[in-house]
């Protein structure tokens, strides 16, 4: 098969994407899957957020991480971010609408998470126990 096969081959086998539609979604969950986007937008979740409290509320972010992932979110239309003329300025970011139907994913991910964490450790754990020499 090639590389921009689309065709559906039988039955009900979902078609492949075309490069053009795999790798817009491949650049979507790259954002989402790295290491700070989901904590960022958990915490934009609550309303409008300022650098410096959003720097507290993500434990273990950097200043640079956290300037990296902000433009990034910004740029994607999650995030839009606000300057008031005042001294020194005051930056504040908060989430858009794209940036809020995002929430209730992450909402059930967090949810699954929890739900799950248990078992996922006893997973875990019988795993490792089996590989100990």
């Amino acid at each position: 098969m090639s590389v921009g096969h689309t065709e559906v081959t039988g039955g009900d086998a979902p078609a492949e994407l075309s490069c053009a539609q795999d790798c817009g979604v491949r650049d979507v969950q790259d954002r989402l899957g790295d290491k700070w986007t989901v904590h960022v937008v958990v915490e934009l979740a609550g309303g409008v957020r300022r650098f410096g409290e959003l720097r507290r509320l993500v434990p273990g972010i950097s200043q640079r991480m956290l300037t990296l992932t902000l433009r990034r979110l910004e740029r994607d239309g999650l995030v839009t971010r606000t300057v008031h003329a005042t001294v020194p300025p005051q930056v504040e970011y908060e989430l858009t609408p794209t940036g809020h139907d995002l929430t209730r994913l992450v909402r059930a991910l967090v949810d699954w998470s929890l739900a799950h964490r248990g078992s996922i450790a006893e997973a875990r754990r019988a795993y490792d126990d089996r590989r100990r020499p």
